[in-house]
C-alpha cells in the first residue's frame, strides 16, 4: 500500500485545479441559457412606496422580470436556530414592501445575456420613502432608537446566558484583582476567491436541479425544498462542483439559488446568476461584529477565581440560518478556554442593525471567545506583575484534572495544555525575546510578543455522517461522502484513510462529493467535523465493503473461511483468490453500499494550541510586520500532516487579516463604505511572517475512531489574539482594537513618545 494515513501525501486535487481543469459553477455552460441580474436596495432603511418593472420587460433581450408578488407561494430564506421567541424576522427571497440593509433584494431580472440583464436592473423605477437607519450596535441600543422590527419591542431579540450569574458575581467581589475590559470584534466579510453563483434547470419529469458552491448539498436541498420552494426532495437536485472558498458564508441559502430555480421552471430553459465582488461584500453573510464587557478575578497567587463577559452580538437585520447560535452555542459556551475558572457566566444579547446579516464565519464564535479570554489574561498578567507565560501555565488545567466540567455546558476530555505551552514557548524561543527587544530598539523599532492559548469545540453540525463505496466501471473503488471540500483537501484525506484501511494504493481510489443524486445524506462541511465523522464514515463504508466481498468470497471459492488483505480475498489454507476487481465484475454492483457512522450523541473533539507572535512596530509610520509566528497545536492523531499544516497557514493569514487590515464599516445611514477591495484590505503575501514554526503535541481524540480533532479553524482562533497581544505588548500595554492600521499605530506610538517626553 503507498500513501495511507499519517503521511504528507501531496493533494491529488491539485493537478487538475492546478492546470485550469476544475469546474466552477460559473464555468458550467448550457444550451439555450438565460442569465440573472438582482436589482438591490441602495438604502440601509426604506419603504417602497412604488415599484414599475414596465420598462425594464420591455428592453430588448430582457425575458422575465420577479418580484415579490411572482414568488409569493414561497417560504423566506430560514433561519435554522431562532432564539427569539415569537419574533421573527423573514429573510424574503425579494422584500415586499421594506429594505433592511443596503442590498436588500428587490428585484430579479432575467434576459439573454448578462448585459441585458444589467440593463433591465437598470431600468427598473422604485420610489422608496427613506427611513431611520440603526447601522451599529451603540446606534441600535439607543434610547429611543428607530426599530428594525417593531414588533420585537427593541432591537434587542434575545438574551442568552450560560453559567451561575449569582456565584461568578458574588466571586468577583471576593477576589483580590479583577481585570475588565472592553472588545471589540470588528465586522469582517469572508471574502471568498469564487464569488457566489447558481445555475437552476427544471425538467418536468425529475424536477429541480440547483448547481452552486456549497459547503454541503444534502442541507441545501433540504433548505430548498421543505423550507422554500414546498415540493417533496426528490424533486430537487443540488449539485456541488468545485469551490473556490466558503468559510461558513457558502453553508447558507441565499435568493438567488431559490429564484434561478423558478425562473427556469418558468422560462423552460437554464438560468445562471453569477454575483460580482459588489454583490459579495453586501449580502454574503459577515462574521464576528461584537463588543464585550470582559472581566477577570484573580487572588493573591495570580489564580483565576471568576469570569463575567457581556457580549452584544450584532446579527445584522435579519437573524441568519444560524447567526443567532454563533456566539451564544457554538462560541458562547467555549469562553474561557481550559483554564481553571471556578466559576464562570456568559451573557449574549442578540440584536438587530441595518446592516449584512451576520453568520458563521471561519471558527464561528470559538475565535470570538478565545480573543476575549486572550485579552484579558494578557492584561491581567501586566496589572499584577506576572509574566504573560506564567500566569497561563499557573492556571491551565492539567491532565490529571480532566475530565473537566467548564461550568457552561462543555465537558474537555483530554489533552496536555501545560505540555503544550512549554513545546510552544521552545518553539518560539521566548527565552531569546529580551535580547531581540533591545536590538530592535538599537534601530529605533518597537519589538512586541504576544501570546494565545485557544481551545475549540469542533465537530458540531449533527451526530453522524454517510459514504457511499462502490466498484467503478474503470475498476476505481469510489466513494461518495456526505461533506464537501472547499479548499481543504478532502479528495485527498478520505483517500488516505481509505487506502488504509482497504490497503490499496491511493491511485486505484477516487472520492466523489457534490451531488445529492449520488448521495442525499450528509451534513456537509463546518465546524472542522469533516475528519472525525466523514472518516468515520469511510472506515464503517469500508468494512461493509470487505464484509460483503468476503460473503460473495465465500460464494465463488467454495469456503468458510475467507481473509482479506491489500484488494485480495483469500481462502484460509489455499491458494484460491479473488481481488476486489474480479469480484465486482462477477457480481455487478455486489460490493456497493451505503453506511452510516453516527455517535448517537454529540461527540466534540477539542483541539487546541498556543501561538506566539512577535511584531516589529515603526513608531514613525505605524507599519507594523510579523517577524515571528511560532505555534504547537493538538490536533490529535494526523491523518495528513502537510494538508494540516497547509490549513494552519491560511487560518493564520485570516485572523492576521482581521487583527491588521479588514474592517466592514457602514455609514450612520446604512451606507456600506467598504464594498469594493479599494476599500476593504485584506492582507497579501509580504504581509505575512516569512515563515510558521509549526509543531504538535498530539493526545487521540476518544470520541472518533480515527482519534482526529478538527484543524481547518484553529489558525484563525490562536492568529486574532497573538498578533493583538504582540501589538499590544508593543505599545507598552496600551489597548487598542482590531483592526490595528498604520494610523492607529501610528497615534498611539506617538502618544506614548509624547508621554515619554513629558516626564
Amino acid at each position: 500500500m503507498k500513501f495511507g494515513a499519517g503521511q504528507s501525501v501531496k493533494r491529488v486535487e491539485d493537478a487538475r485545479l492546478l492546470k485550469g481543469e476544475g469546474q466552477y459553477t460559473d464555468d458550467l455552460q448550457r444550451e439555450n441559457m438565460a442569465y440573472g441580474v438582482t436589482l438591490r436596495s441602495p438604502y440601509g432603511h426604506a419603504e417602497i412606496v412604488s415599484l414599475d418593472v414596465t420598462a425594464a420587460r420591455a428592453l430588448p433581450g430582457v425575458l422575465a422580470v420577479y418580484t415579490h408578488e411572482d414568488i409569493a407561494e414561497y417560504g423566506p430564506i430560514p433561519c435554522l436556530v431562532p432564539l427569539s421567541g415569537p419574533v421573527h424576522t423573514p429573510r424574503l427571497m425579494l422584500v415586499k414592501d421594506r429594505v433592511r440593509f443596503v442590498g436588500d433584494a428587490i428585484a430579479f431580472v432575467v434576459a439573454d445575456s448578462r448585459e441585458a440583464a444589467r440593463a433591465g436592473a437598470e431600468a427598473i423605477e422604485v420610489d422608496y420613502r427613506e427611513l431611520p437607519a440603526v447601522a451599529s450596535l451603540d446606534a441600535a441600543l439607543a434610547d429611543g432608537a428607530p426599530q428594525i422590527w417593531p414588533e420585537a419591542g427593541s432591537n434587542t431579540l434575545f438574551d442568552w446566558s450560560a453559567g451561575d450569574a449569582a456565584k461568578a458575581a458574588a466571586a468577583m467581589a471576593a477576589s483580590a484583582h479583577v481585570t475588565s475590559l472592553r472588545i471589540v470584534q470588528n465586522r469582517v466579510a469572508p471574502t471568498s476567491m469564487e464569488v457566489r453563483a447558481a445555475l437552476g434547470e427544471y425538467d418536468p419529469a425529475s424536477g429541480y436541479t440547483l448547481s452552486t458552491g456549497s459547503q454541503g448539498v444534502a442541507g441545501m436541498r433540504q433548505m430548498l425544498s421543505q423550507g422554500v420552494l414546498k415540493v417533496p426532495a426528490e424533486q430537487v437536485r443540488v449539485i456541488t462542483g468545485d469551490v473556490g472558498g466558503g468559510f461558513g458564508m457558502k453553508s447558507f441559502l441565499y435568493g438567488e439559488y431559490a429564484l434561478v430555480l423558478h425562473a427556469a421552471k418558468a422560462l423552460g430553459r437554464p438560468v445562471k446568476w453569477t454575483g460580482e465582488r459588489g454583490d459579495a461584500f453586501q449580502t454574503d453573510t459577515h462574521g464576528r461584529a461584537m463588543v464585550s464587557e470582559g472581566k477577570l478575578g484573580f487572588d493573591a497567587n495570580g489564580l483565576i477565581t471568576a469570569m463575567q463577559v457581556e457580549t452584544w452580538s450584532d446579527l445584522g437585520a435579519y437573524q441568519s440560518q444560524f447567526g443567532p447560535a454563533i456566539q451564544t452555542m457554538a462560541g458562547g459556551k467555549i469562553m474561557g478556554g481550559v483554564y481553571r475558572i471556578p466559576v464562570i457566566h456568559n451573557l449574549v444579547h442578540g440584536v438587530v442593525t441595518n446592516t449584512a446579516p451576520v453568520d458563521a464565519y471561519r471558527g464561528a464564535g470559538r475565535p470570538e471567545s478565545a480573543y476575549v479570554m486572550e485579552r484579558l489574561i494578557e492584561a491581567a498578567a501586566r496589572e499584577l506583575g506576572i509574566g504573560t507565560d506564567e500566569i497561563r501555565r499557573r492556571n491551565l488545567l492539567t491532565p490529571a484534572e480532566l475530565p473537566h466540567d467548564n461550568g457552561l455546558g462543555l465537558t474537555f476530555d483530554i489533552g496536555n495544555f501545560p505540555a503544550v505551552l512549554d513545546k510552544a514557548l521552545l518553539q518560539a524561543d521566548w527565552a531569546g525575546f529580551a535580547a531581540r527587544k533591545a536590538e530592535a530598539a538599537r534601530r529605533g523599532m518597537r519589538l512586541g510578543h504576544g501570546m494565545a492559548y485557544y481551545v475549540e469545540i469542533a465537530g458540531g453540525g449533527g451526530t453522524d455522517e454517510f459514504a457511499d463505496v462502490r466498484v467503478a466501471a474503470d475498476g476505481m473503488v469510489e466513494m461518495a461522502v456526505g461533506t464537501q471540500s472547499n479548499g481543504q483537501g478532502h479528495e485527498t484525506a478520505y483517500a488516505q484513510v481509505l487506502s488504509e484501511k482497504l490497503g490499496l494504493d491511493i491511485e486505484q481510489i477516487r472520492i466523489v462529493q457534490g451531488d445529492t443524486g449520488r448521495l442525499d445524506e450528509g451534513h456537509g462541511t463546518g465546524g472542522s467535523r469533516s475528519l472525525a465523522f466523514g472518516g468515520g464514515a469511510c472506515l464503517a463504508a469500508a468494512d461493509a465493503m470487505i464484509e460483503r466481498g468476503i460473503e460473495l468470497a465465500r460464494a465463488d471459492l467454495g469456503a468458510s473461511d475467507i481473509d482479506y488483505a491489500d484488494g485480495v480475498f483469500r481462502a484460509r489454507g489455499s491458494n484460491m483468490t479473488r481481488s476486489l476487481a474480479e469480484l465486482a465484475a462477477a457480481h455487478p454492483g455486489g460490493l456497493d453500499g451505503r453506511s452510516k457512522y453516527s455517535t448517537g450523541k454529540p461527540a466534540p473533539t477539542f483541539p487546541n494550541g498556543c501561538h506566539v507572535a512577535e511584531v516589529e512596530l515603526d513608531p514613525a509610520t505605524g507599519k507594523v510586520s510579523v517577524t515571528r509566528y511560532s505555534l504547537v497545536d493538538d490536533f490529535g492523531n494526523l491523518v495528513n500532516p502537510m494538508l494540516v499544516e497547509g490549513q494552519i497557514h491560511g487560518g493564520v493569514a485570516q485572523g492576521l487579516g482581521q487583527a491588521l487590515f479588514e474592517d466592514i464599516v457602514y455609514t450612520d445611514d446604512g451606507q456600506l463604505v467598504t464594498g469594493s477591495f479599494m476599500d476593504y484590505g485584506v492582507p497579501r503575501a509580504d504581509d505575512m511572517p516569512a515563515a510558521i514554526g509549526f509543531d504538535t503535541l498530539g493526545t487521540p481524540s476518544p470520541t472518533n475512531p480515527l482519534g482526529v480533532k478538527g484543524c481547518g479553524e484553529a489558525g484563525t482562533i490562536g492568529a486574532m489574539p497573538s498578533i493583538m497581544n504582540a501589538i499590544i505588548d508593543a505599545l507598552d500595554g496600551t489597548q487598542i482594537e482590531m483592526p490595528a492600521t498604520i494610523e492607529k499605530l501610528w497615534r498611539a506610538a506617538k502618544s506614548l513618545d509624547a508621554a515619554v517626553a513629558a516626564e
